[in-house]
């Protein structure tokens, strides 16, 4: 007969024997940690506190043509406390044992010494720090957080960790800075002192510029306020801004905006611009405003002064804009250089009152004539023979009336009075339109305008931003480089050829003569509306033109409002000269080769 074996049995009882006994450990343990020792690990767990902390994106650069740095981010911090703590009891640190150098010692720090030492470094007294303190203590008896100062520097910042204060802390706060100052300061733009842009390019690149902020969260001892060691956890990555690549040059824009500003003072001037573009592409290397702005303490200069005009504060172009309606009859083919006009003081067309700055007999006037006498009547004797709806497209596609491709913040678009459908019912308008008057323009458009001209008749989109890249490198292109034809290659030169006459043989041409170059240009004078919709006693005056004009390569247009020491063109024609030179010699632009042809003038 066989035994049945009782061993399985045995092993199903000893593994249940060692299943109650585990079980009865985990029920004891348990007890233990909820009931016996609750009170003690609740204290253990009250000792430390988490805390999430912002880690920031940093907000991308700002650079000109060449990579020089125009804006900046840097880091700053913010001296923080934790006021329960500061009262809670002196905190302990270790300093050098007197009676034996080579040992340590810890001593008690009282609050009033620790807040007169963390005073001295932050430019406040003692009793500042603790009414910080008890303020934010008055207000929450458990309050753990309280500035003591903001945006300080990494010196400062380091010397106050030295202290080794256990309740104060530093946090990082990235801050905008702006190396070259005002240099395109009204370009650039300025952010607040958090770090949110407020204007310029600051403010209409934030898409490329602006960084993305992340976190971690922290454990820290609320025994002695220090971060544990391996605590620190990712809750969301921080990424970094992208840089804005220019189309400026600073070193020009130094030199244009020193330029202007010396003849603003000069003059006792309000405000001047000055546009620097490329002829051939629509790309501004300067556009300088005075008074400008020094982004890093924009509250220096008033509120107005601390966009920029250039694209912000249309004007009455005046004379400048016959070559742009010159263009047109051209174009039209309803004249050229040589076509023959009788230009009185005084005309009444369709009830209009339209005039020449002075009495004079009928002058025999060949439109080019009428360029450099800058005829009001005589041009509006051209401008008459093409048809409003034609010559309101043509400033249309000149780019007049609408915005820049730029956009910058409050750019203007300008007002063209209505287009032909007023200018039907208004004939002052109408005829006023003609030669710059009763319509308004940025110092960018009329630029832009003269570059159509220098460049065949093509229009280019005007141009700032020329591209974002991204942290990773991708380059996002800002910059188009496809053009337009506005008006026939041949009106354009036949425009460029007039404005070479008046830059030669016109009332200016000692004082803005630039030896070796042949130049086209021209000025203007307009009255400025005392807001009511009359003229007021105001003026700006105002000149554009280009450069070398036999292979144009670039074109300066230069505004001053009420130069009181002198109202007239002439406050504006050594600005040109000055600027254009400037240019010129940095480019080191080949001189002109044959003179410029001449053209009769009268007949």
């Amino acid at each position: 007969m066989r035994r049945t074996s009782t061993h399985p049995m045995r092993r199903v009882v000893a593994a249940g024997v060692v299943l109650v006994t585990v079980v009865g450990v985990f029920i004891t343990r348990l007890v233990d940690i909820q009931v016996v020792r609750a009170d003690e690990y609740n204290a253990a767990a009250d000792a430390v506190r988490s805390r999430e902390v912002a880690v920031f994106g940093s907000r991308g650069d700002i650079v000109d043509a060449n990579g020089v740095v125009l804006a900046d981010s840097v880091m700053r911090y913010d001296i923080v406390i934790s006021p329960k703590q500061a009262r809670s009891a002196p905190f302990q640190r270790e300093i050098e044992d007197p009676a034996d150098p080579t040992k340590r010692t810890s001593v008690d720090v009282p609050i009033e010494q620790a807040a007169a030492e963390v005073a001295g470094l932050l430019g406040m007294t003692a009793e500042q720090v603790l009414q910080v303190v008890d303020d934010a203590l008055a207000a929450d008896p458990d309050s753990d957080y309280a500035y003591l100062s903001k945006l300080v520097d990494t010196e400062t910042y380091e010397a106050v960790d030295a202290l080794d204060i256990a309740w104060v802390y530093a946090e990082a706060h990235p801050s905008r800075r702006y190396p070259n100052g005002a240099v395109a300061g009204n370009l650039v733009g300025f952010s607040d002192p958090d770090g949110a842009p407020q204007a310029g390019l600051e403010l209409s690149e934030d898409a490329c510029l602006a960084g993305r902020d992340g976190a971690v969260s922290t454990l820290r001892s609320l025994e002695d306020w220090i971060t544990i060691p391996g605590s620190e956890r990712v809750i969301e990555q921080a990424e970094d801004g992208g840089t804005l690549h220019l189309t400026i040059d600073s070193d020009l824009q130094f030199a244009v905006q020193r330029i202007a500003a010396a003849q603003v003072q000069a003059l006792g001037a309000k405000w001047a611009t000055v546009t620097v573009m490329e002829a051939k592409t629509g790309r501004l290397l300067a556009v300088a405003d005075v008074p400008t702005v020094d982004p890093n303490e924009p509250s220096d200069v008033a509120a107005e002064d601390r966009g920029s005009r250039a694209f912000t504060a249309p004007f009455e172009p005046g004379s400048t804009f016959k070559a742009i309606t010159s263009a047109s009859v051209i174009d039209a083919g309803q004249g050229d250089p040589l076509s023959r006009i009788t230009a009185p003081y005084r005309i009444r067309p369709d009830g209009a009152d339209i005039n020449d700055s002075s009495v004079h007999d009928d002058l025999p006037l060949t439109m080019t004539g009428m360029m450099i006498e800058s005829s009001n009547t005589g041009m509006s004797l051209f401008g008459e023979r093409v048809p409003d709806a034609q010559r309101y497209q043509d400033m249309l596609d000149f780019g007049f009336g609408v915005e820049s491709e730029v956009g910058f913040p409050a750019e203007a678009s300008g007002d063209l009075h209505g287009g032909p459908d007023l200018w039907g019912v208004e004939a002052q308008t109408r005829y006023a339109t003609m030669f710059g008057q009763g319509m308004t323009v940025t110092a960018v458009q009329l630029a832009s305008a003269y570059q159509t001209i220098a460049n065949g008749g093509v229009r280019m989109p005007v141009t700032l931003v020329d591209h974002c890249t991204t942290p990773d490198g991708e380059v996002t292109e800002r910059a188009s480089t496809k053009g337009r034809q506005v008006v026939s290659e041949q009106a354009a030169d036949q425009v460029t050829q007039m404005l070479e006459m008046v830059y030669q043989d016109g009332w200016l041409a000692d004082e803005w003569e630039i030896p070796g170059y042949r130049v086209a240009a021209k000025t203007g004078t307009a009255q400025v509306s005392d807001g009511s919709g009359a003229y007021g006693s105001g003026y700006l005056v105002s000149v554009a033109g280009f450069a070398p004009a036999d292979d144009p390569e670039y074109v300066v247009s230069v505004s001053i409002m009420d130069p009181v020491k002198m109202n007239s063109s002439a406050a504006s024609a050594p600005v040109f000269r000055d600027v254009m030179s400037q240019v010129l010699k940095k480019y080191r632009t080949a001189p002109s080769g044959a003179p410029a042809p001449e053209l009769p003038a009268t007949w």
